[in-house]
Protein backbone atom coordinates (compact mmCIF):
# COMPACT_ATOMS: atom_id res chain seq x y z
CA UNK A 1 0.00 0.00 0.00
CA UNK A 2 1.45 3.43 -0.97
CA UNK A 3 2.67 5.67 1.81
CA UNK A 4 1.93 9.31 2.58
CA UNK A 5 3.65 12.48 1.50
CA UNK A 6 3.30 15.25 4.08
CA UNK A 7 3.96 18.84 2.99
CA UNK A 8 5.16 20.45 6.20
CA UNK A 9 5.49 24.18 6.84
CA UNK A 10 8.55 25.18 8.90
CA UNK A 11 9.65 28.48 10.50
CA UNK A 12 10.72 31.36 8.25
CA UNK A 13 13.01 32.67 10.98
CA UNK A 14 11.90 32.21 14.56
CA UNK A 15 12.53 28.57 15.51
CA UNK A 16 9.42 28.55 17.74
CA UNK A 17 7.08 29.22 14.82
CA UNK A 18 6.17 25.60 14.18
CA UNK A 19 2.87 23.87 14.90
CA UNK A 20 2.37 20.96 17.30
CA UNK A 21 1.03 18.90 14.40
CA UNK A 22 4.13 19.62 12.30
CA UNK A 23 6.39 18.41 15.14
CA UNK A 24 4.28 15.26 15.50
CA UNK A 25 4.39 14.49 11.75
CA UNK A 26 8.16 15.06 11.56
CA UNK A 27 8.67 12.63 14.45
CA UNK A 28 6.43 9.93 13.03
CA UNK A 29 7.55 10.06 9.39
CA UNK A 30 9.99 7.45 8.06
CA UNK A 31 12.05 10.08 6.25
CA UNK A 32 12.31 13.87 5.95
CA UNK A 33 13.21 15.33 2.54
CA UNK A 34 14.80 18.77 2.96
CA UNK A 35 16.65 21.37 0.89
CA UNK A 36 19.65 21.45 3.23
CA UNK A 37 20.02 18.68 5.80
CA UNK A 38 22.36 20.85 7.91
CA UNK A 39 19.80 23.65 8.08
CA UNK A 40 16.94 21.30 8.96
CA UNK A 41 19.06 19.50 11.59
CA UNK A 42 19.02 22.61 13.78
CA UNK A 43 15.20 22.62 13.72
CA UNK A 44 15.02 18.89 14.43
CA UNK A 45 17.55 19.04 17.27
CA UNK A 46 15.68 21.96 18.86
CA UNK A 47 12.48 19.93 19.00
CA UNK A 48 14.19 16.60 19.80
CA UNK A 49 13.26 14.92 16.50
CA UNK A 50 15.56 12.10 15.37
CA UNK A 51 13.89 11.11 12.06
CA UNK A 52 16.34 10.36 9.22
CA UNK A 53 16.79 13.10 6.60
CA UNK A 54 17.76 13.18 2.94
CA UNK A 55 18.63 16.17 0.75
CA UNK A 56 16.23 17.28 -1.97
CA UNK A 57 17.30 20.38 -3.93
CA UNK A 58 17.59 21.73 -7.47
CA UNK A 59 20.91 19.96 -8.10
CA UNK A 60 19.64 16.42 -7.40
CA UNK A 61 15.96 16.91 -8.17
CA UNK A 62 15.65 14.34 -10.98
CA UNK A 63 17.33 11.41 -9.22
CA UNK A 64 15.89 12.21 -5.80
CA UNK A 65 12.33 12.59 -7.07
CA UNK A 66 12.46 9.02 -8.41
CA UNK A 67 14.09 7.78 -5.18
CA UNK A 68 11.43 9.41 -2.98
CA UNK A 69 8.51 8.25 -5.15
CA UNK A 70 9.89 4.68 -4.97
CA UNK A 71 10.00 4.93 -1.17
CA UNK A 72 6.44 6.22 -1.08
CA UNK A 73 5.29 3.34 -3.30
CA UNK A 74 6.92 0.94 -0.81
CA UNK A 75 4.60 2.34 1.85
CA UNK A 76 6.98 4.77 3.54
CA UNK A 77 5.76 8.10 4.91
CA UNK A 78 7.84 11.10 3.88
CA UNK A 79 7.72 14.65 5.21
CA UNK A 80 8.75 17.31 2.70
CA UNK A 81 10.17 20.52 4.16
CA UNK A 82 11.91 23.59 2.72
CA UNK A 83 14.59 25.62 4.45
CA UNK A 84 11.90 28.10 5.48
CA UNK A 85 8.14 28.36 5.06
CA UNK A 86 5.85 26.24 2.92
CA UNK A 87 7.38 23.71 0.47
CA UNK A 88 6.53 24.24 -3.19
CA UNK A 89 6.64 28.05 -2.94
CA UNK A 90 9.72 29.16 -4.93
CA UNK A 91 11.59 25.93 -4.15
CA UNK A 92 12.04 22.48 -5.78
CA UNK A 93 9.33 20.83 -3.66
CA UNK A 94 6.72 21.40 -6.34
CA UNK A 95 8.37 18.76 -8.56
CA UNK A 96 8.00 16.05 -5.91
CA UNK A 97 4.41 17.08 -5.25
CA UNK A 98 3.55 16.82 -8.97
CA UNK A 99 5.25 13.41 -9.21
CA UNK A 100 3.36 12.14 -6.16
CA UNK A 101 0.05 13.28 -7.65
CA UNK A 102 0.85 11.46 -10.90
CA UNK A 103 1.77 8.31 -8.96
CA UNK A 104 -1.49 8.35 -6.98
CA UNK A 105 0.27 8.97 -3.67
CA UNK A 106 -1.84 10.39 -0.85
CA UNK A 107 -0.72 13.92 0.02
CA UNK A 108 -1.51 15.88 3.16
CA UNK A 109 -0.57 19.47 3.92
CA UNK A 110 0.58 20.57 7.37
CA UNK A 111 0.33 24.37 7.09
CA UNK A 112 2.78 26.74 8.66
CA UNK A 113 4.51 30.11 8.20
CA UNK A 114 4.79 31.69 4.75
CA UNK A 115 6.93 34.76 3.99
CA UNK A 116 4.53 35.94 1.26
CA UNK A 117 1.49 36.11 3.54
CA UNK A 118 3.48 37.43 6.51
CA UNK A 119 4.94 40.30 4.48
CA UNK A 120 1.58 41.10 2.89
CA UNK A 121 -0.25 41.21 6.22
CA UNK A 122 2.22 43.66 7.77
CA UNK A 123 2.64 45.82 4.65
CA UNK A 124 -0.35 48.10 5.08
CA UNK A 125 -0.97 47.72 1.33
CA UNK A 126 -4.20 46.22 -0.01
CA UNK A 127 -4.13 42.47 0.64
CA UNK A 128 -7.59 41.38 -0.52
CA UNK A 129 -6.22 40.49 -3.97
CA UNK A 130 -2.58 39.99 -4.83
CA UNK A 131 -0.23 38.51 -7.42
CA UNK A 132 2.85 36.58 -6.26
CA UNK A 133 5.76 36.68 -8.73
CA UNK A 134 8.53 35.16 -6.57
CA UNK A 135 12.02 36.06 -7.82
CA UNK A 136 12.14 38.12 -11.01
CA UNK A 137 13.77 36.43 -14.04
CA UNK A 138 17.51 37.02 -14.46
CA UNK A 139 17.29 37.18 -18.27
CA UNK A 140 16.80 40.86 -19.30
CA UNK A 141 14.17 40.18 -21.99
CA UNK A 142 12.03 38.05 -19.67
CA UNK A 143 12.51 40.55 -16.86
CA UNK A 144 11.29 43.42 -19.07
CA UNK A 145 8.33 41.39 -20.29
CA UNK A 146 7.24 40.72 -16.72
CA UNK A 147 7.76 44.36 -15.70
CA UNK A 148 5.56 45.46 -18.61
CA UNK A 149 2.81 43.10 -17.44
CA UNK A 150 3.15 44.26 -13.84
CA UNK A 151 2.64 47.89 -14.90
CA UNK A 152 -1.06 47.28 -15.59
CA UNK A 153 -1.65 44.88 -12.67
CA UNK A 154 -4.32 46.31 -10.34
CA UNK A 155 -3.72 43.75 -7.59
CA UNK A 156 -0.93 44.15 -5.03
CA UNK A 157 2.29 42.50 -6.25
CA UNK A 158 4.62 40.45 -4.04
CA UNK A 159 8.23 39.68 -4.96
CA UNK A 160 11.27 38.03 -3.37
CA UNK A 161 14.69 39.63 -3.76
CA UNK A 162 18.26 39.12 -2.58
CA UNK A 163 20.09 42.00 -0.84
CA UNK A 164 22.72 42.56 -3.54
CA UNK A 165 20.00 43.13 -6.17
CA UNK A 166 17.56 45.21 -4.10
CA UNK A 167 18.61 48.68 -5.23
CA UNK A 168 18.80 47.84 -8.94
CA UNK A 169 15.47 45.98 -8.79
CA UNK A 170 13.71 48.89 -7.08
CA UNK A 171 15.06 51.28 -9.71
CA UNK A 172 13.71 49.01 -12.48
CA UNK A 173 10.32 48.79 -10.78
CA UNK A 174 10.15 52.58 -10.43
CA UNK A 175 11.06 53.06 -14.10
CA UNK A 176 8.41 50.59 -15.31
CA UNK A 177 5.59 51.03 -12.77
CA UNK A 178 6.12 54.57 -11.51
CA UNK A 179 6.92 55.75 -7.99
CA UNK A 180 4.35 53.58 -6.23
CA UNK A 181 3.86 52.87 -2.56
CA UNK A 182 5.72 49.77 -1.42
CA UNK A 183 6.58 47.79 1.68
CA UNK A 184 9.97 46.12 2.00
CA UNK A 185 10.24 43.47 4.73
CA UNK A 186 13.48 41.81 5.72
CA UNK A 187 14.41 39.09 8.22
CA UNK A 188 10.76 38.45 9.09
CA UNK A 189 10.25 36.89 12.57
CA UNK A 190 13.99 37.17 13.29
CA UNK A 191 15.84 39.39 15.78
CA UNK A 192 16.53 42.14 13.24
CA UNK A 193 13.12 42.10 11.55
CA UNK A 194 12.43 45.38 9.75
CA UNK A 195 9.63 46.70 7.56
CA UNK A 196 10.21 49.84 5.48
CA UNK A 197 7.12 51.53 4.02
CA UNK A 198 6.77 54.48 1.64
CA UNK A 199 7.25 55.36 -2.00
CA UNK A 200 9.95 53.57 -3.99
CA UNK A 201 11.96 56.81 -3.90
CA UNK A 202 11.69 56.92 -0.09
CA UNK A 203 12.97 53.36 0.21
CA UNK A 204 15.82 53.98 -2.24
CA UNK A 205 16.85 57.03 -0.19
CA UNK A 206 17.04 54.87 2.93
CA UNK A 207 19.13 52.25 1.13
CA UNK A 208 21.53 54.97 0.00
CA UNK A 209 22.32 55.49 3.70
CA UNK A 210 22.14 51.86 4.79
CA UNK A 211 23.20 48.92 2.61
CA UNK A 212 20.47 46.26 2.19
CA UNK A 213 21.08 43.14 4.27
CA UNK A 214 19.06 39.94 4.67
CA UNK A 215 16.42 38.33 2.49
CA UNK A 216 13.65 40.67 1.31
CA UNK A 217 9.96 40.45 0.46
CA UNK A 218 8.67 43.42 -1.57
CA UNK A 219 4.98 44.33 -1.64
CA UNK A 220 3.99 46.84 -4.35
CA UNK A 221 0.63 48.59 -4.54
CA UNK A 222 -1.38 47.69 -7.61
CA UNK A 223 -2.17 50.14 -10.39
CA UNK A 224 -5.01 52.39 -9.37
CA UNK A 225 -8.03 52.05 -11.70
CA UNK A 226 -8.68 55.03 -13.94
CA UNK A 227 -11.97 56.63 -13.01
CA UNK A 228 -13.26 57.29 -16.52
CA UNK A 229 -12.37 56.52 -20.11
CA UNK A 230 -10.60 59.43 -21.79
CA UNK A 231 -12.14 61.04 -24.86
CA UNK A 232 -8.71 61.03 -26.51
CA UNK A 233 -6.48 57.93 -26.08
CA UNK A 234 -3.32 60.07 -26.03
CA UNK A 235 -4.58 61.73 -22.83
CA UNK A 236 -4.62 58.32 -21.17
CA UNK A 237 -0.99 57.93 -22.22
CA UNK A 238 -0.20 61.37 -20.81
CA UNK A 239 -1.74 60.52 -17.44
CA UNK A 240 0.30 57.31 -17.18
CA UNK A 241 3.52 59.11 -18.14
CA UNK A 242 2.82 61.73 -15.46
CA UNK A 243 2.34 58.86 -12.99
CA UNK A 244 5.89 57.71 -13.76
CA UNK A 245 5.34 54.97 -16.36
CA UNK A 246 7.67 55.11 -19.37
CA UNK A 247 6.07 56.40 -22.55
CA UNK A 248 6.64 53.15 -24.48
CA UNK A 249 5.00 51.12 -21.70
CA UNK A 250 2.17 53.63 -21.40
CA UNK A 251 1.43 53.39 -25.15
CA UNK A 252 1.47 49.59 -25.00
CA UNK A 253 -0.87 49.48 -21.97
CA UNK A 254 -3.30 52.08 -23.36
CA UNK A 255 -3.44 50.43 -26.81
CA UNK A 256 -4.22 47.05 -25.27
CA UNK A 257 -6.83 48.48 -22.90
CA UNK A 258 -8.62 50.48 -25.62
CA UNK A 259 -8.13 47.83 -28.33
CA UNK A 260 -6.50 50.24 -30.78
CA UNK A 261 -3.32 50.26 -32.87
CA UNK A 262 -0.17 50.74 -30.80
CA UNK A 263 1.63 52.44 -33.72
CA UNK A 264 -1.21 54.88 -34.35
CA UNK A 265 -1.44 55.73 -30.65
CA UNK A 266 2.30 56.30 -30.50
CA UNK A 267 2.11 58.79 -33.40
CA UNK A 268 -0.78 60.59 -31.71
CA UNK A 269 1.27 60.83 -28.51
CA UNK A 270 4.45 62.32 -30.01
CA UNK A 271 3.71 65.74 -28.55
CA UNK A 272 3.54 64.37 -24.98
Amino acid sequence: MPGHLFIVGTPIGNIQDITLRAIDILRKSDLIACEDTRHTKFLLDTHKIDTATTSYHKFNIKAKTKYLIDKLKEGKSIALVSDAGMPGISDPGQELIKAAISAGIKIEVVPGPCAVISALSVSGIGSGRFAFEGFLPAKPSLRKELMDAMASEERSIVLYEAPHRMVSTLKEIKASLGDRQISVARELTKKFEEVIRGSISDVLDKFSLKKPRGEFVIVIEGKRPIGKLHEAPELLVRDMVEAGISKSNAVKIAAKRLNISKNELYKASLSI
